[in-house]
């Protein structure tokens, strides 16, 4: 990935590896970014944070040897009456009942699309039909997928009963603008 051009307020970490976290890159120059690597109740800025402790995917090396999943982390986070859930690198679709309970009010979910393939490590996320069938079972007003190849990314939108869904460069919202969405898919251009 291109390295950032300004220091980020907020890093959060899903995947706690130095091959994927990106934890150099979210500083910069005098802007030390606040890092948050794991599951537990944060607030910083008005803005508050809940991380849950999931499953991650298998490395290939894992795989090949013995299963040894990594560990995820899904966060919320809460601000200006919005609330943000970002799945990470989520390997199963099945939430415990204590996540769910913990993530019910989505306004923006950002889910794991990639396919159920290997990454470049090996790695394997949730495979389109399983995203997008957690997703729905969400119940957020807005999807955003993410991690994925353009055959995973159809297959979402197949999945959500689209054709095509316009690639947008950002994505600014309002808590009222969500208001009557029902897991409406947002994609977001890659840079």
């Amino acid at each position: 990935m291109k390295p950032t051009r300004f220091g980020a307020d907020i890093t959060l970490i899903t995947i706690n590896h130095p091959d994927f976290n990106g934890r150099d890159q979210t500083s910069r120059g005098d802007k030390e970014s606040f890092v948050i690597d794991g599951p537990g109740e944060y607030e910083i800025k008005g803005i508050f944070i809940k991380g849950f402790l999931s499953e991650g995917p298998a490395s290939a090396k894992a795989m090949a040897d013995k299963p040894a999943k990594k560990i995820n982390t899904i966060y919320l986070i809460s601000f200006e009456g919005i609330n943000l859930c970002f799945l990470g690198a989520l390997a199963n679709p099945t939430l415990p009942d204590k996540i769910l309970e913990a993530i019910e009010d989505i306004d923006i979910l950002f889910v794991p699309t990639g396919g159920g393939g290997p990454a470049k490590d090996g790695a394997s996320t949730l495979d389109p039909v399983s995203a997008y069938k957690l997703a729905v079972s969400l119940e957020p007003s807005v999807i955003i997928p993410m991690h994925y190849t353009k055959t995973a990314l159809e297959q979402f939108i197949k999945e959500g009963g689209e054709t095509k869904v316009e690639s947008l460069d950002k994505f600014v919202v309002k808590k009222k603008d969500l208001e009557g969405k029902e897991s409406e898919i947002v994609v977001l251009k890659e840079e």
